[in-house]
């Protein structure tokens, strides 16, 4: 180390201390403390609308006149639905919520009201805004409400890379401007509805006009307009995917080896679906599955030994019914068992690196790529591109491939993604 009188390290230790008259060195000055940093002003919090809250249309009259006003006002329609799935069974809507300028908001019951043909004609040609669009879009369609075109505004924020893109947070951060929640996961196909349930219903599309306008220009001063415009595009011809065999969804049934225990599995949750439906109850309170796979791991003998299963205490009243469907899984020859996994697809990413090391070195490669490009876009690495895509297209990728090839086979990505990923993916898959 460099100790020269004229050193850095000497010339700080010299300004440590401070010589007296006489050469003694005296104590520094204490440094005074910064002022303290000023707490932000709390953001005001929404409690009502601005124009009060709505009464509940329930009646083709009522119906009418809301389509007239909503088809005479102006500018993009605010669209969101309530539904009940924690205590009904299913996923439709109990009330939807439609605002647009001119018209104010309505509150609509799709469960009072039959046709709501003349609802779809008044706002079908204009742009919808929606909060987290795939939650609402299923129920809204049952209804026969689809968009042309749409706003989605949690979707505008994860392409602009916001920490935080829930509809509350979204309008504190972007609007300052927080709104009162609380009644979300309530029974919503209660009837009558409290005033404050329906003020907190009201509320969820009282800002989402301003809060598209404010996204917008952060999209357009982004650069990403036209990849928000490609995603929105996607979601007016989206539609959920069915699933094969949904029972495998199941919390919990992928720790069941055997073919028989996973026939108990299928059997018990398609009982417990027939039984829900049957009585509009949540499947869940029917019988959870936890109890299902229980039963699955225990493969009881008797009605007694299923229903001592600790995870059965809730549910002995029908016991009757479970163990039923028990015995005809027991009772199944060989060749009608369920395999432990579907010919559908490649296994969850979880399992390549048993069943295929090759393939799993092979994904690694890809999701490093990928996640490194996401991270400099500063998005979520899944709204660069979905998962499920990328998975398919490594595990049936067992050699070098070119960026055409690539934008090829991982359709429906839109072609913003494409441009953003074709590239790495092909050289991550060509790479050893």
């Amino acid at each position: 180390m460099n100790t020269t009188p004229d050193s850095d390290s000497d010339s700080s230790v010299a300004a440590a201390t401070v010589e007296t008259d006489s050469g003694d060195a005296a104590t520094p000055p204490p440094v005074p403390e910064p002022p303290p940093v000023p707490e932000p002003p709390p953001v005001p919090v929404l409690h009502l609308p601005a124009d009060g809250v709505p009464d509940v249309t329930a009646d083709a009259a009522g119906l009418s006149a809301a389509a007239e006003r909503l088809r005479a006002g102006s500018g993009p329609v605010a669209v969101d639905a309530e539904r009940a799935s924690g205590h009904r069974y299913g996923q439709r809507a109990f009330l939807f919520q439609v605002r647009r300028e001119g018209a104010g908001t309505w509150l609509i019951d799709p469960a009072a009201l039959g046709d709501l043909t003349p609802l779809a004609d008044a706002i079908a040609d204009t742009e919808w805004i929606l909060h987290a669009a795939t939650q609402d879009l299923p129920c809204l369609a049952e209804r026969g409400l689809r968009p042309r075109q749409l706003f989605d505004t949690e979707l505008a924020g994860r392409l602009l890379g916001l920490p935080r893109v829930g509809l509350a947070p979204l309008t504190e951060d972007l609007l300052n401007v927080g709104l009162a929640k609380g009644h979300g996961a309530a029974d919503w196909s209660r009837r009558p509805l409290p005033p404050e349930w329906l003020a907190y219903a009201a509320l969820d599309v009282e800002l989402l006009h301003a809060l598209r306008a404010e996204l917008a220009q952060r999209l357009e001063a982004a650069g990403r307009t036209e990849w928000a415009r490609q995603e929105f595009d996607f979601l007016t011809r989206w539609r959920p995917r069915p699933r094969v065999d949904p029972w495998r969804r199941t919390r919990g049934a992928g720790s069941v080896r055997d073919p028989r225990g996973l026939a108990i599995v299928r059997a018990l949750w398609e009982t417990r679906e027939q039984a829900a439906e049957r009585s509009d109850r949540p499947p869940g309170r029917m019988l959870s599955d936890e109890a299902i796979v229980a039963a699955a791991k225990a493969r009881p003998s008797t009605s007694e030994a299923l229903r001592a299963l600790p995870a059965f205490a809730r549910f002995r009243r029908r016991g009757g019914v479970w163990w039923a469907a028990v015995q005809a899984a027991n009772a199944l020859p060989e060749s009608e068992l369920p395999p432990r996994y579907l010919d559908d697809g490649p296994p969850p990413a979880r399992y390549w690196e048993r069943r295929d090391p090759v393939a799993a070195a092979r994904l690694a490669r890809v999701r490093q790529a990928i996640g490194d490009r996401a991270d400099a876009l500063g998005i979520p690495a899944e709204v660069l591109i979905a998962p499920d895509l990328v998975r398919v297209l490594v595990w049936e990728t067992d050699g070098p491939i070119d960026s055409d090839q690539v934008r090829q086979r991982l359709q429906p990505a839109r072609p913003w993604q494409l441009d953003e990923v074709a590239e790495l993916i092909a050289g991550a898959l060509s790479s050893a």
